[in-house]
């Protein structure tokens, strides 16, 4: 993926993390969801439980059991989880439009002033 690509891509899903918040659907959120981790995943590499425990990324606040949520709890939902994973799509972005950071899925290098140099006994010098 280029980095062009990678900033569009995220640019939609930040706009459609917007959306979300202003017309909440729970399906909307979870197709929303996984083009989300997908882009991420192959951006960034994929994250570990540890780390998505850490970023509570789609986990309630305060968890019903036994029942369906009512359309206020569900819309409050799906606000709270857009909100929480839009911000992390806006990070992503800012760290790949902005500073330039180098991404595993990456195309054609890294970006300009990112890098070690060379590494000494690297048969690639």
């Amino acid at each position: 993926m280029t980095r062009d690509e990678l900033i569009r891509r995220t640019r939609q899903l930040v706009d459609e993390g917007d959306r979300l918040k202003a017309q909440p659907t729970l399906r909307g959120l979870q197709t929303w969801l996984q083009l989300s981790d997908d882009l991420l995943v192959a951006a960034w590499g994929s994250m570990d439980r540890y780390h998505l425990a850490w970023l509570m990324v789609g986990k309630p606040k305060q968890i019903i059991r036994g029942r369906p949520l009512s359309p206020d709890e569900e819309a409050a939902y799906v606000r709270e989880v857009a909100e929480a994973k839009t911000s992390a799509l806006r990070m992503s972005l800012d760290a790949v439009d902005r500073q330039g950071m180098p991404f595993v899925g990456e195309e054609k290098g890294m970006a300009p002033g990112q890098g070690m140099g060379s590494v000494p006994g690297d048969p690639r010098r």
